[in-house]
C-alpha cells in the first residue's frame, strides 16, 4: 500500500506551533475550556482551531456533558487510536491474502511439479504418438501456432488429419502462420486447404529453401522432426532451444511471399522464377541434385529438368561450366533464364 493513500495521514503530522502550546496548557492544567484559554501573543480564532485540530489527532478528548472541556491524551494512547483503522484494513488484507495464497498454493504446487516432471526434450517415435502429441498440444494452446511445411506439396490425407485440429485453433481466435515452400503453390490440394484456414484467420506464405519442418504452440513448445526418423518427432520445452527456434522461424517469415489466392499463369511465372533463383544459389553453393530436389520439395526429375533448362539457357556445356557463368550472380536472374517458356517449364 502506498503511504500516501492512507486516510488520516495528514493528522501524523507535525504540530503547529500554536498546537504544541495549547496541547501544552491543557497539559499543565488538567485541561482547556473553549473560549477560556488565554495564550499570550496567540489570538482566540487561532486557539480556537488548535483545539478543533488536537481533537481531530485525538490529543485532546471532551469530559463531562457538555462538550466545552477537553483534556490532553497521552500522545501514545491518540497514536494508537489513530492508527486502529488502518491497522484493521491491514489485517482484513492479510486475512484475505492468506486465504487466497492456502488456495493457490496447492495448484501452483501442482502446476510447478507437472512442469518439472515433463523433459525438457522428449522423442516420440511412431506417427500415432506425434499425431497425439500435436491434438494435445492444439488443445491446450491459448493465443498462437507457428508451423513451417517444406518438402513442396503437402499429402492429402496428412492435410485432413490437420484439417480439423486447424478448424477448431481458428475457430477459438489462436493466430495462425504457415511457411511453405514456393512449389507448394502449384498442388490444387494444398492450395484448396489453404484457401479454406486462410478465410477462417490463418497467414500462409511461400519460401524457396532454407527453412526446416516445425510446429510451436505460445512460443512455448516446439515440435520438430527426428533427424533419423522422419515419421517421428522431437518436443521440445526448453526455453533457450525453443526460443530460438522461433526467432528462425519469425526471420524466415520476414523474407517469404504471401500465399498466391490467384493461380493463373503470371502467378506461376512468378513462382517459377523464384524456384529458379533457389536453384541457381545452390548450383552454385555446388550442391547435387539429390540434395537440391529435396530442399526445393520436388523430385529429382523435376529438379533435372530445371536443372537442364537454366543451363541450356545460360549456354552451359556442363556443371562446372554453368558454375562459371553464374559465378557473378547476385540474386538477380539472367534475363535468358527468366524468359517467357512453355507451361512445362512451370511443372513442379
Amino acid at each position: 500500500m502506498d503511504i500516501q493513500n492512507i486516510t488520516g495521514l495528514d493528522l501524523l503530522s507535525p504540530l503547529s506551533e500554536v498546537e504544541l502550546a495549547v496541547y501544552s496548557h491543557a497539559v499543565g492544567q488538567s485541561g482547556v475550556r473553549e473560549g477560556e484559554v488565554v495564550l499570550e501573543g496567540i489570538s482566540r480564532e487561532e486557539v480556537e482551531r488548535a483545539i478543533q485540530r488536537l481533537l481531530e489527532r485525538r490529543l485532546l478528548v471532551a469530559v463531562g456533558a457538555v462538550d466545552t472541556h477537553f483534556v490532553a491524551v497521552s500522545p501514545e494512547a491518540a497514536s494508537d487510536e489513530l492508527a486502529e483503522p488502518v491497522a484493521r484494513q491491514a489485517r482484513l488484507l492479510r486475512s484475505a491474502a492468506d486465504r487466497l495464497r492456502d488456495e493457490l498454493t496447492p495448484v501452483y504446487e501442482g502446476g510447478l511439479a507437472r512442469r518439472l516432471r515433463r523433459p525438457a526434450v522428449e522423442e516420440l517415435h511412431s506417427v500415432e504418438a506425434v499425431r497425439d502429441q500435436l491434438t494435445k498440444l492444439a488443445a491446450q494452446a491459448q493465443f498462437e501456432v507457428l508451423t513451417s511445411q517444406p518438402g513442396g506439396a503437402r499429402d492429402e490425407d496428412v492435410l485432413q488429419e490437420s484439417m480439423r485440429r486447424t478448424e477448431e485453433l481458428l475457430r477459438r481466435g489462436v493466430q495462425m502462420r504457415t511457411l511453405y515452400q514456393h512449389t507448394a503453390q502449384f498442388s490444387s490440394t494444398t492450395a484448396a486447404y489453404v484457401d479454406i484456414v486462410t478465410a477462417l484467420g490463418a497467414e500462409v506464405r511461400t519460401l524457396g529453401d532454407g527453412f526446416m519442418r516445425m510446429i510451436a504452440f505460445d512460443r512455448e513448445v516446439v515440435v520438430i522432426e527426428l533427424r533419423n526418423n522422419p515419421l517421428g518427432a522431437l518436443v521440445i520445452r526448453e526455453p533457450s532451444i525453443a526460443g530460438f527456434l522461433i526467432d528462425t522461424f519469425d526471420r524466415m517469415w520476414g523474407q517469404a511471399e504471401e500465399f498466391p489466392t490467384e493461380h493463373g499463369r503470371d502467378q506461376a511465372i512468378f513462382a517459377s522464377d523464384k524456384t529458379k533463383e533457389d536453384i541457381i544459389r545452390l548450383l552454385v553453393l555446388g550442391e547435387q541434385d539429390k540434395v537440391i530436389a529435396r530442399r526445393m520439395g520436388m523430385t529429382v526429375r523435376t529438379c533435372q529438368r530445371h536443372i537442364a533448362k537454366i543451363m541450356e539457357r545460360i549456354g552451359a556445356k556442363s556443371r562446372i561450366h554453368a558454375g562459371y557463368l553464374l559465378r557473378g550472380y547476385d540474386g538477380n536472374l539472367p534475363s535468358a533464364v527468366t524468359a517467357p517458356d512453355s507451361e512445362s517449364d512451370q511443372d513442379f
